[in-house]
């Protein structure tokens, strides 16, 4: 029996230690998606979680750099930063050679190596459209021809294959040629985005433009398997071009140590993980038992247990090896009416009323654990031309929102027809939400229904066009006023990112001179202008700008959150705990 017994535990201590040492070996990063990712086509990745996936496996000409703030580009794909000629219109953009796609059947067994061409191809996919590129507003207008080409190929996607458009041309195999129509000084952040990233025609012919579900790029990680219920891994491309840790960066890298793995070979991990885990309990406990390595939002229950009420770390955290990092963000939010079709798009007393019922400061406190910013403005700070004294025209006031609503025509709420809120997510705290939101509502009169959604419907819907009543958010894709205004242009209607159909020819005219100006007095004047008109429509009541606090693990180096830099996870590297 003591022979057993001894045996037993030797197996039991065996196996444990087994398990830790496989957990340690497999250099593998396990991250937490809040909800399901959506699609992989580079042509419509555009929420901030399928493009913490995408961003990893697809690689377009232009990156930001790593460790250096303020957000400076640099080359990824291309040779080097472009050439740009005749007074802005022309970039001639040289590329690196022997740049290899993951294998792929679409290859016939053999490498692969990007081209010029192959940018042509996914430039001409953003216009195609059957695709409803949630890109085509890089372009549209911007490229000489480009809009041509899209008319002429209609839906016919063999015609995408033949015809050219005419300010796209590949010089050689390595050098692509890029002529607009007029000048357009964000044309490089467009080719660090992934809607740019190089798409091989062979690929598209054989799975006949369908690439929702496939990942064919020339990043770090390649594509192995994607369940949409739980999750998608990736795993080390073992034919990645040279890449190199930063040798530079800037005061606060420094001080983090970051600079340690400077010049060495990336990536660094094996494998990444991305679990799919919806609700904000089960993120934070995988978190505490180190089944994840990173918290990207601290649940409401167990921010005080994290966070001191001096805003570091708690004890507790720090005992586990856990670190913080807390950050202002280029994320902000608010509550966005369907202008074109709904019962708020010729009411504006109706908006002026649901922008007076609703308790914006209860709101921070409830759904940011009081860290977000109650926004002041349409612009986010970090923008050039944020005036951080700014005031929009509504606050709280119940008394006011049920004078509008009767102004409205439907005093104390008589006669008004249930009003449909779509949340974006079936997580616990998007349900809250819509609850919340009801609740504020019906303190004045409006009758609220809360309809559900996963986040995939979520974005069907709104790139059909079939919300009415929600809450938005936007991630800046780089930190300029136009970022934000053409949001609300009329040639960005959807599939475009303009969801509310909001039109103002005033607005678009001041745009039209807006765009090509560069930072100063002028331009900002020229957003305070546009900001009034957007005011006075009232398409937006604007809820807060996100702030955040990040948790991770002490075995994760390199880490460093950005809005911007989402292939940030080839830098990242783990440690023997």
């Amino acid at each position: 029996m003591t022979k057993i017994l001894i045996l037993l535990i030797s197996l039991t201590l065996t196996s444990c230690f087994q398990k830790t040492k496989t957990d340690i070996d497999n250099n593998t990063l396990y991250h937490p998606l809040s909800g399901e990712v959506s699609t992989l086509d580079p042509a419509n990745s555009y929420d901030v979680i399928s493009a913490a996936v995408v961003y990893q496996s697809l690689e377009p000409l232009y990156q930001y750099h790593y460790l250096k703030r303020p957000y400076t580009l640099e080359p990824l794909l291309a040779k080097e930063m472009p050439k740009v000629e005749q007074n802005g219109l022309r970039y001639i953009i040289p590329l690196k050679k022997n740049i290899q796609y993951h294998d792929d059947p679409a290859f016939g067994g053999k490498p692969r190596f990007v081209k010029a061409q192959d940018f042509i191809t996914q430039i001409k996919r953003l216009a195609f459209i059957p695709n409803a590129s949630n890109g085509w507003w890089l372009f549209d207008g911007k490229i000489k021809g480009i809009n041509e080409f899209r008319d002429k190929v209609g839906m016919d996607l063999n015609k995408l294959y033949t015809t050219p458009i005419e300010g796209v041309k590949a010089l050689d195999d390595h050098t692509l040629q890029i002529d607009l129509s007029e000048p357009y000084p964000q044309m490089t952040v467009a080719l660090a985005m992934s809607f740019t990233a190089p798409v091989p025609e062979e690929v598209v012919r054989k799975y006949e433009n369908k690439l929702s579900d496939k990942m064919i790029g020339t990043g770090p990680f390649m594509l192995e398997k994607w369940n949409r219920l739980s999750g998608i891994t990736l795993v080390k491309n073992p034919n990645y071009h040279e890449s190199l840790y930063p040798t530079q960066g800037d005061r606060l890298a420094h001080s983090r140590g970051m600079l340690q793995d400077a010049g060495k070979k990336l990536p660094f991990l094996d494998k990444i993980e991305f679990k799919i885990m919806k609700e904000s309990q089960t993120r934070w406990l995988n978190f505490l038992s180190k089944k994840v390595h990173i918290l990207k939002n601290i649940p409401k229950d167990n921010y005080q247990n994290a966070v001191t009420p001096q805003g570091s770390l708690s004890k507790d955290l720090r005992e586990r090896g856990i670190q913080l990092q807390a950050f202002p963000t280029l994320t902000y939010w608010w509550l966005s009416f369907n202008m074109k079709d709904s019962i708020f798009s010729k009411n504006k007393n109706l908006r002026l009323a649901v922008a007076h019922a609703f308790d914006f400061d209860r709101h921070i406190e409830l759904f940011t654990n009081k860290i977000g910013q109650k926004a002041n403005s349409i612009y986010p700070p970090g923008v050039p031309g944020y005036y951080p004294n700014a005031n929009l025209p509504y606050k709280y006031d119940l008394k006011k929102a049920k004078e509008y609503l009767k102004a409205a025509g439907y005093p104390n709420g008589k006669g008004l027809p249930e009003i449909s809120f779509d949340v974006r997510g079936t997580s616990a705290q998007n349900r809250q939400l819509g609850e919340f939101l009801k609740s504020q509502m019906e303190k004045v009169g409006i009758p609220i229904k809360v309809t559900t959604n996963t986040f995939p419907d979520f974005l069907e819907k709104a790139k059909k066009g079939e919300l009415e009543f929600w809450q938005d958010g936007w991630t800046l894709d780089y930190p300029d006023a136009q970022n934000v205004l053409q949001l609300l242009l009329r040639k960005n209607f959807v599939p475009g990112p303009n969801v509310t159909y909001y039109h103002n020819p005033k607005f678009e005219k001041l745009f039209d001179e807006l765009k090509f100006l560069p930072e100063g007095k002028r331009k900002w004047d020229l957003m305070k202008e546009m900001e009034d008109v957007v005011n006075n429509d009232l398409p937006w009541v604007m809820q807060y700008y996100a702030r955040n606090y990040v948790l991770f693990h002490g075995n994760l180096k390199n880490f460093r959150h950005s809005d911007l830099i989402y292939n940030n996870m080839k830098y990242l590297k783990l440690e023997k705990r």
